[in-house]
Parts: structure tokens; C-alpha cells; sequence
């Protein structure tokens, strides 16, 4: 998984890039958590408490995105608003799946969220 992490110097903007299969996770890392290092610090404790196999899973969730880890693999997803089955919406219309879902491994989240964590600490 491939990621990069700026700040605007004019305003102090964070962003978070992530590879194409793992956009949305920028999304969550920029939008979700921001330079929040407590809740940074609360996701590294949740991951501790499941390797220590104290729980099975976690998930957060803010009004449009969530975060579910279980003890092999995260996944960020973006809350949607829920369609009736049958109404079809054009191709060109629906989400582009990354953008909306991404899976990676826990160790991997883990780096990304390290990482994270260091860079928002900077300054």
C-alpha cells in the first residue's frame, strides 16, 4: 500500500494519498482524523486490544464514513444513503469503489497509521 501525506504551508491544510485501491482510507486520515492524535491513539489502542485477542472487532463511525478492524484486515467505508434494490442508477453515476470501499491488511493500516501520527506531530 502506497501513501503520502502533505500539508498546505499556506493554511495548514492537511491531505493524505493513498494508492488508486486505497482512496478512500486518504479520505479518512485527512477528513476523520485530521491532526486529532487522541483518536490516532484510541485506533492504535483498539488494535492492541484485539491482537491481545480482548475483543474480536471495533468500528467507528462518523456521519459519513466508517472504519471497521477486525484481527486480520481494516476496512474504511463511506456511509451511504440506501437505495431501493431496484432502482438502477446509470454506470456513469455510481461510485467508483475505491473511493467508497477499501480493504487492506491490519499490519499495513497499522504502518499507514503510524506514519500518520508522526507526520501530524511534525511541524
Amino acid at each position: 500500500m502506497e501513501y503520502e501525506f502533505r500539508r498546505n504551508s499556506l493554511d495548514g491544510t492537511l491531505f493524505a494519498e493513498f494508492s488508486m485501491e486505497h482512496a478512500i482510507l486518504g479520505r479518512f486520515f485527512a477528513e476523520r482524523l485530521g491532526s486529532n492524535i487522541e483518536q490516532c491513539h484510541h485506533i492504535m489502542k483498539q488494535i492492541e486490544v484485539i491482537r491481545a485477542n480482548k475483543q474480536n472487532d471495533w468500528m467507528m463511525q462518523s456521519h459519513d464514513l466508517a472504519l471497521a478492524i477486525d484481527s486480520e484486515q481494516v476496512r474504511v467505508f463511506a456511509i451511504a444513503i440506501d437505495f431501493d434494490e431496484d432502482f438502477d442508477l446509470e454506470d456513469s453515476m455510481n461510485m467508483y469503489d475505491a473511493e467508497s470501499e477499501a480493504f487492506c491488511g491490519l499490519e499495513d493500516f497499522e504502518t499507514a497509521l503510524k506514519s500518520w501520527m508522526e507526520f501530524i506531530t511534525k511541524r
